[in-house]
């Protein structure tokens, strides 16, 4: 009979490893660490990713009970307390480090022009306990973090992730964002900043976003919109010159205003700089915004980091960089086989068989899908 490995140690397999003990190194994180060096702590946080152990005393329990098969995988049983104490002091910058490095790998392989890109911006929310008041209060008795993503809407992945308390604003953490001139960036009203706006239309990006209510258009020009389709009316003119305290408005160029009724009867008002293209191509890119909403289900239901393994913020980023690298190895893993389309049903064919000793291309026979199954997307989360 053949030998195979478990499914976890093929997806091991994916891991930049070279990289990463040189990430170790270069913060220093296993300097005077006897017991649980960072691997061992990766390992195990990534097993409670694709097991779904919704704490540290699961993630303990099944490692304990996998006990046999840990010497393949470089790993060992961990114990809570020393789990625990890593998770909280060990720098999450090796960990937010690697993410970045396997984000920017991952992207390195799409061979296209920056004019073709388009990144969708938005973040979601992690609610906390009262134990993370310290440093991620957001009201009485309210505690969570923020997720903020820059997400490649063609290569279904996140380009670029940030962690911050819950009352961070949304376009705080959107001027420490990395601007690749030319893409396109679409986003919502959450991002409403004219200086912001200025410095991506000087870099050469097109974008696209909402207006707010009450802002006014300076009309210069109404262009023609086609007879009976859900675009209203499309026109170019100016933003207010002035802003709140005579302050000069930095987007001074023309910009676009494209009215859309969508399906449940509600008016859009959809802002661009791009002058150019038709107003069924600037709401169409609006609409791609939910492919980033379908990302952040998936990623807090199938790698469920709404259930903290720690309150510190340590501990809180370093399991979130952990969960989107997850999301990451199992992206590359599926692209390895054919069988399973659906990245939903390939995420719990995983955690079905994780310690299982057999392929990931065997994870099931193509004939057993159902049709429908084979054809499931993230939209079904």
């Amino acid at each position: 009979m053949p030998h195979h490995n478990t499914v976890f140690r093929d997806i091991l397999k994916l891991m930049p490893w070279r990289q990463f003990e040189a990430l170790v190194e270069e913060h220093d994180a296993d300097a005077r660490v006897r017991r649980l060096p960072t691997k061992l702590q990766f390992v195990a946080l990534l097993y409670g990713q694709l097991s779904g152990a919704s704490g540290l005393r699961e993630i303990v329990t099944g490692l304990s009970s996998h006990e046999a098969r840990l010497y393949h995988l470089g790993a060992a049983p961990v114990r809570r307390s020393t789990f625990s104490d890593a998770n909280a002091n060990r720098p999450f910058t090796v960990f937010a480090d690697l993410l970045a490095l396997m984000m920017k790998q991952a992207h390195r392989g799409l061979r296209r022009k920056m004019a073709e890109a388009v990144y969708l911006i938005d973040s979601t929310s992690v609610r906390l306990n009262g134990h993370s008041a310290d440093w991620a209060q957001l009201s009485a008795g309210v505690c969570g973090a923020k997720v903020h993503v820059i997400y490649d809407a063609d290569a279904d992945r996140p380009i670029y992730a940030a962690v911050t308390a819950a009352n961070v604003n949304d376009i705080t953490a959107a001027h420490q964002m990395p601007i690749d001139p030319g893409a396109t960036y679409v986003f919502d009203l959450g991002y409403y900043d004219y200086l912001w706006w200025a410095a991506l239309d000087a870099a050469g990006c097109r974008i696209v976003t909402r207006f707010k209510s009450n802002t006014p258009l300076d009309v210069v020009e109404e262009l023609e919109v086609a007879a009976g389709s859900n675009i209203l009316s499309d026109r170019i003119g100016f933003l207010p010159v002035r802003q709140a305290k005579s302050r000069c408005n930095p987007m001074q160029d023309a910009v676009r205003e494209v009215r859309v009724m969508t399906d449940t009867g509600k008016v859009l008002r959809i802002l661009s700089n791009d002058l150019d293209a038709s107003a069924e191509n600037i709401a169409g890119l609006y609409r791609r915004r939910w492919a980033i909403e379908l990302f952040f289900r998936w990623v807090k239901q199938t790698l469920k980091i709404t259930r903290c393994v720690g309150t510190s913020e340590n501990a809180v980023r370093i399991q979130i960089a952990v969960a989107l690298i997850a999301f990451l190895l199992l992206s590359l893993a599926q692209a390895t086989q054919k069988a399973v389309r659906s990245p939903l049903v390939f995420a719990r064919l995983v955690r079905a068989n994780l310690m299982h000793r057999r392929s990931i291309q065997t994870l099931i026979e193509p004939k057993s899908i159902p049709q429908d199954q084979s054809q499931l997307s993230l939209s079904l989360c």
